[in-house]
Order: structure tokens, then C-alpha cells, then sequence
């Protein structure tokens, strides 16, 4: 089987592309990247030395997309992963739809030539930022959970965000960005007779990510708590329970394995996540940290941003049921690798691009 994965330098795609050569016999995988993240040029090693080939282009020109092998399935990793992206004066939002929509469309556009199935690397964040604002919380533990005895929208409970839950605006440009490559890719799938499925992932963590405060914010914790750099609860009263759940690219390697081995059904669209039983409040996680790299204590910012929300934990119930699929790394797990990474890679956050 031939497999391209675009972004394979990142993150999250250098390790989907290792797990799955680990996974299936015979595998060949090709990689896009066009290397614009600080520390992706490190990847590239690793990957040529599991005979990955890597092709330097960017998803953008539909020349370097034109170019690229036939490959029978894409893994399409490749995106600015950022809520803030087009507002944070890093990166305008011409820029963030022109890679994340438009190099989207580039895919589409290879997989209807080439009659190649695609699995889309969606997002939890394209559900509503109003309707995740305004659940019922309360704090417990230094950690905020949904208050069970107010009443809850469709599509949330103690499980967490379920696939029913809104995706009305708004949901930050971001959001905007991966909703419409979901609605494109399935549009493209039914019109052009080739196979899609679609992934919203919740956090993504490990040893190795280019974490930052927008992205990656378990990796970006550790590496900062442990060189005593400035951390912030930010927003939600500044006391840190705003929580999150984390999931490891392995368990997502899993997950791609099963999908492009079978045909998707009529509606292909699965929450993907840690779930309630691997989420935890920033609070919790410096005080892990704490344990492990002596006490550094966040600053109370109770300024708010665009697009925070209190609590959002992925209900991967309907993956599990059609898909078998359930995480098998515990987040102690994620956390106690990334340590071991952290204490192996001191400076790492300036070395990835995250300060």
C-alpha cells in the first residue's frame, strides 16, 4: 500500500508516519512538507531513516501537489493548528485559509485524480466557542466539570462533546477553516466516487511537539514549567481549572490503520480524543509538574482571549461502538514521555519556534 501523508514533518505527522510503517507490512510512505515550522528540519532524519521518502513542496501551489506520486490513501496533516491563527498578528487570515482551505482543496483535488481515499485530520474547535462558553461548570478539585444537575445542550455529557453537538458560529476562523475542509472533502468524497473519512481530534501530545500556549499546551506546560519560564492561567478567574483532554499520535496511527482498511460509512465524521478519564485542569497539570520539577507558580491573568472555553473533553462513544477504537495511552503516560523528552532537551521551546 502506498500512503501519503502531508505535513510529515510536523508533529503530529512524523509520528503517524512512523506508527503506521510499525503497523502494516509493506507500507510505503511518501511525505509533503514545506518545512516552515522551526524544528521540522529535525524530523526529516528520523523519517529517511525509516525509508519515509520526504518531497519538499508546499500544499499551497498546486504545482508541488501535481507532482506528488499516486499514492491509494492520504493522511492529510498538514495545517496552522492554531485558535488564534489570523488574529494573533502572526499570521493574517488570508494566510490561515489559504493553508488550511486551500491546501485542503489542493488534496482534494490529487485524491479525484488519483481515486485515492483520504483520512482529514479535523479539530474539536470546530464546535461552537458560544455554546461550549456558556455550559454549566462548576470547580471541583481545581478542575471545572459540568454541573449534572443544570440542564445540558445535545451532544454533551459526563462522556464529553459528542459529534450532535453545535458547530454554529462562531467558532473562530480557525474552526471556520477545518469545517469547511470537512464539508469540501465530503462533498468531493460522494461527487468523485472516493473514499473520506474525517477525524476531529481533540489534543494531540507527546514527546518531541512544538508546543506553544495556542497548541500542543501539554508539551508547552512541561518544557516551560521545568526552564521556569512565565506561565498564566489565563482567563476563567485566573485560577488554571480550565480542562482539556489528550490523546497520543499512536492511539490516532491506530485509529488511520482501521479507517483505510475499510470503506466509510454514509456519515464518516468521528470525535477522536482523550476522553474524561485522560483530561485534566491546568492547575492539576502544574501541580504534576511541580511533583516532578519543583514548585513554579503560573500568574493570575483574568483577562479573557478570543475563543477560550472553560472545558472541552472529546466523546469518542461512537468510534469505540462502529470502529472499536478507544485510547490506550493513559495521559500519565503522555505526561511521563514528554518529562523524559523535556530533561533530554533542555531549550527545547526556543528551539521549535514556541517563544
Amino acid at each position: 500500500m502506498k500512503l501519503l501523508i502531508t505535513g510529515i514533518c510536523g508533529f503530529v505527522g512524523s509520528r503517524l508516519a512512523l506508527a503506521l510503517k510499525e503497523r502494516i507490512a509493506e507500507l510505503e510512505v511518501t511525505g509533503l512538507d514545506n518545512l516552515l515550522r522551526p524544528g521540522s528540519e529535525g524530523n526529516r532524519t528520523e523519517l529517511a531513516a525509516r525509508n519515509i521518502k520526504f518531497i519538499h513542496g508546499d500544499l499551497r501551489m498546486r504545482s508541488d501537489v501535481e507532482s506528488l506520486p499516486a499514492c491509494e490513501w492520504v493522511i492529510d496533516a498538514a495545517a496552522n493548528p492554531s485558535v488564534l491563527a489570523g488574529v494573533d498578528g502572526k499570521s493574517s487570515p488570508r494566510q490561515l485559509a489559504e493553508h488550511n482551505l486551500g491546501g485542503t482543496l489542493n488534496i482534494l483535488e490529487y485524491c479525484r485524480e488519483h481515486k485515492a481515499g483520504l483520512v482529514l485530520l479535523s479539530s474539536s474547535r470546530v464546535y461552537s466557542v458560544r455554546e461550549l462558553a456558556a455550559l454549566p461548570v462548576r470547580e471541583r478539585n481545581q478542575a471545572l466539570q459540568l454541573d449534572s444537575e443544570q440542564p445540558l445542550p445535545q451532544g454533551v455529557s459526563s462522556a464529553g462533546i459528542s459529534e450532535s453537538f453545535s458547530v454554529g458560529q462562531p467558532i473562530s476562523l480557525y474552526g471556520a477553516t477545518k469545517l469547511s475542509s470537512e464539508i469540501m472533502a465530503l462533498e468531493y468524497g460522494h461527487t468523485f466516487g472516493f473514499p473520506v473519512w474525517i477525524d476531529r481530534c481533540g489534543v494531540l501530545a507527546g514527546a518531541g511537539q512544538f508546543g506553544t500556549a495556542e497548541q500542543g499546551i501539554f508539551s508547552f506546560w512541561l518544557h516551560a514549567h521545568a526552564a521556569r519560564l512565565p506561565l498564566r492561567y489565563i482567563g476563567f478567574g485566573g485560577f488554571g481549572h480550565q480542562v482539556r483532554d489528550a490523546f497520543h499520535p499512536e492511539d490516532l496511527a491506530a485509529l488511520a490503520e482501521t479507517q483505510i482498511r475499510r470503506d466509510p460509512p454514509a456519515h464518516p465524521v468521528y470525535n477522536v480524543g482523550g476522553g474524561a478519564s485522560n483530561s485534566m485542569s491546568l492547575a492539576q497539570l502544574t501541580a504534576w509538574c511541580d511533583a516532578r520539577f519543583g514548585p513554579h507558580k503560573p500568574v493570575s491573568d483574568h483577562r479573557s482571549r478570543p475563543f477560550d472555553i472553560p472545558w472541552v473533553v472529546m466523546d469518542y462513544g461512537r468510534t469505540a461502538a462502529e470502529l472499536g477504537w478507544s485510547p490506550k495511552r493513559s495521559i500519565t503516560s503522555i505526561l511521563e514521555e514528554i518529562e523524559t523528552h523535556v530533561r533530554i532537551n533542555p531549550g527545547w521551546l526556543n528551539r521549535c519556534g514556541a517563544l
